[in-house]
């Protein structure tokens, strides 16, 4: 009798034993659940970071993209791998970044091209308000009109219209492909003085810019970043920058209300974004970790060389920045009645 009362005993404690440890292992399994989703977006990055880049290495996105990439690594010890994804306008490298995991380690560094997009592209596979997050205006260059010296010998705004106005058709423009910025700066330029240049789309400002400076072409209009180091160069030649005022990098250079054209406002930005679903406290910690990277001296520099002046915005300006720079570029491309080409 007494040996069956211990064997229950034995037994009850054994149960009751295994209701503590499960209960425990629960609970630990919810502590270390909570910790690790905690940690998340404080903990972050714990691995490298892809930051699709919608065009060939060597243009003005990339003349931003990887000095960024650099600050990142020394400031997180992680990778910013850039990867590299022309064709159609930027479009292509969208629309592999649109379908990336939205697990804060992808990242999309488009700009003024991809809010021109919709109104010039019938059939997107992405949409950019809708499939994306945007999270901080990285930088904000002015455009600028840059000739091969040898195929265009003026010297200054003046004699460049002369000779536009006098000899319509006979120069061309390279853009970085239909329906990016370049192409429709050239297009708003043309709307405003009444002149007529041929476009030459490529498949991005890095080829575009390398057949200018080989005199393949005649002119092009640039975001600052990309043609600074060839205009301090003497490879080719800058005539205006667009807006208002002259630019710091080059107070030589006059501005487009100068040359009497002061609705000419034209400015080549980027800016990062994520993946839809992207979780709202990594989105935080990744804006968070841009604005850290801005205030670099080394980051500033570079910025300053280019004539670009770093993102501001909150993300909640940004987007509100997005969607109005959609709306007007809709009106220049029905004014100008651009097309792919």
């Amino acid at each position: 009798m007494r040996e069956r009362e211990n064997l229950s005993q034995i037994a009850t404690a054994t149960l009751q034993r295994r209701d503590m440890l499960r209960a425990a292992g629960a609970a630990g399994l919810a502590l270390a659940t909570g910790g690790a989703w905690a940690q998340g977006a404080s903990g972050w990055p714990t691995k490298p970071v892809n930051m699709v880049v919608p065009f060939p290495a060597g243009g003005g996105t990339d003349a931003f993209a990887r000095p960024l990439a650099a600050q990142f690594a020394k400031s997180t010890g992680k990778t910013l791998v850039i990867d590299n994804r022309g064709g159609a306008g930027g479009t292509v490298g969208a629309s592999v970044a649109a379908k990336a995991p939205a697990d804060g380690y992808n990242l999309f560094m488009g700009g003024v091209h991809h809010v021109i997009a919709p109104s010039m592209y019938p059939k997107l596979d992405y949409d950019l308000e809708k499939d994306f997050v945007p999270l901080a205006l990285v930088a904000n260059v002015p455009q600028v009109l840059v000739v091969n010296p040898r195929n265009v010998t003026a010297t200054n705004m003046k004699q460049f219209m002369d000779f536009v106005k006098a000899n319509p058709a006979k120069l061309n423009y390279a853009s970085a492909g239909s329906g990016t910025s370049h192409h429709l700066a050239g297009e708003l330029f043309k709307l405003q003085t009444g002149t007529f240049i041929t476009h030459i789309p490529y498949r991005g400002a890095g080829p575009a810019l390398q057949d200018l400076i080989g005199g393949n072409v005649d002119m092009l209009f640039d975001g600052l970043g990309s043609s600074a180091s060839h205009i301090k160069g003497g490879r080719i030649k800058a005539l205006m920058v667009s807006g208002s005022k002259r630019n710091p990098a080059f107070p030589d250079v006059p501005c487009a209300a100068e040359v009497g054209l002061p609705d000419y406002t034209v400015s080549t930005w980027y800016g990062l974004w994520a993946p839809k679903g992207t979780p709202a406290d990594l989105q935080a910690r990744i804006v968070e970790e841009i604005r850290k990277l801005g205030q670099a001296e080394e980051l500033k520099a570079i910025w300053a060389g280019n004539g670009a002046e770093f993102g501001t915005l909150s993300q909640a300006d940004f987007a509100k920045m997005v969607s109005s720079e959609i709306k007007r570029w809709a009106q220049v491309v029905k004014a100008s009645g651009a097309k792919l080409e």
